[in-house]
């Protein structure tokens, strides 16, 4: 995105400083999540059913609607029409393809490599003998789908430090996960409090917060004391997005707000102000950080600096089923 002049003749519009923060937008998972459902479209033909969201993103969904996507909530909704249904990229409970199977519906799992590398090990953890105490946010997909892996109650959910000074676990060892797109610094202090009291609890090999997230929020942390006002492109229900918001405010920022489209945004929330900074969440794409920037050149001579603090280029394979030819169709031998 280039500086735009002002127009010959217009009237003269305020400068404004725009920070982009690096990374931004679409992680590997989100990447991969929508490479399957489009290419499950192309293979399978349409409808194509996704259960939830792939991705909390509106935008992305309408588009993959108009391509031959059919979203639905529970499996109960999709027919026995012999079209495959796609699991969102935050994780299922172990019960939704384990009904797929019993229905003998074609599925394609398009779960983060991230969110199942916690899965598997909760269940190591589990195998062990030790108690679960996961960090994260009740009724967030990946929460429930990570629960989900385990026989109930062996899991006991931690959303705050709050929670980590009065939650009672049962007597025995006991282990830590945590959901992939929470606050870093959050976390940490979550599991201060945990450690304190826990001291011999189990933590995973790799920690559990993904790259994209620390990413994203160490990029928020870069521009954040440089800026009068952060505008973070997301969906209110992405966790992620959300988090980028509190950390813009959280390290600095006088204000930070959350849009989903350019169009939601308010220019003049930008009025008197000298430099604003833009990020997105994991799960938005960036024409829609194009969108605010037009947005904001509508009121103002918008100059455009890149901060990026890290260059990603993790890649996720597709599931065997798309990546594997379409085998031949057999063809019975003459007798």
């Amino acid at each position: 995105m280039d500086q735009t002049a002002n127009t010959p003749g217009a009237a003269v519009k305020p400068p404004l400083k725009v920070l982009l923060a690096g990374p931004r937008g679409f992680c590997a998972g989100v990447d991969r999540a929508i490479r399957i459902v489009e290419q499950a479209i192309e293979r399978f033909g349409a409808p194509v059913y996704v259960r939830h969201e792939i991705v909390h993103n509106r935008f992305v969904v309408e588009g993959l609607e108009a391509k031959g996507a059919v979203f639905v909530e529970e499996l109960d909704e999709v027919p026995d029409d012999g079209q495959p249904v796609i699991f969102s990229a935050h994780g299922v409970p172990k019960s939704v393809p384990a009904a797929a199977q019993a229905r003998q519906l074609l599925y394609l799992d398009a779960t983060c490599p991230l969110v199942s590398k916690v899965h598997r090990e909760a269940e190591r953890h589990h195998a062990s003998g030790s108690h679960i105490l996961l960090i994260g946010h009740a009724g967030h997909p990946e929460v429930i789908g990570t629960m989900g892996q385990l026989p109930e109650g062996s899991v006991t959910l931690v959303e705050d430090a709050e929670q980590a000074a009065t939650v009672q676990p049962p007597e025995g060892p006991l282990a830590y996960a945590t959901q992939t797109t929470l606050s870093v610094d959050d976390t940490a202090a979550v599991l201060d409090v945990l450690r304190a009291r826990f001291p011999h609890m189990s933590a995973p090999v790799k920690e559990d917060i993904c790259y994209a997230t620390t990413n994203r929020q160490a990029a928020v942390k870069a521009i954040a004391e440089r800026c009068e006002l952060i505008i973070v492109v997301g969906a209110p229900n992405s966790s992620n997005s959300v988090r980028l918001r509190e950390v813009a405010e959280r390290a600095g920022c006088p204000r930070a707000v959350l849009v989903q489209r350019g169009w939601e945004l308010d220019p003049a929330l930008a009025d008197g102000l000298s430099t604003v900074g833009i990020s997105a969440g994991a799960s938005a794409p960036e024409v829609l950080v194009e969108e605010v920037v037009d947005r904001l050149r509508e009121r103002f001579d918008v100059t455009i600096e890149n901060l990026i603090v890290a260059e990603e280029t993790v890649i996720f394979n597709l599931p065997r089923q798309l990546r594997n030819p379409a085998p031949p169709r057999r063809v019975a031998a003459a007798q």
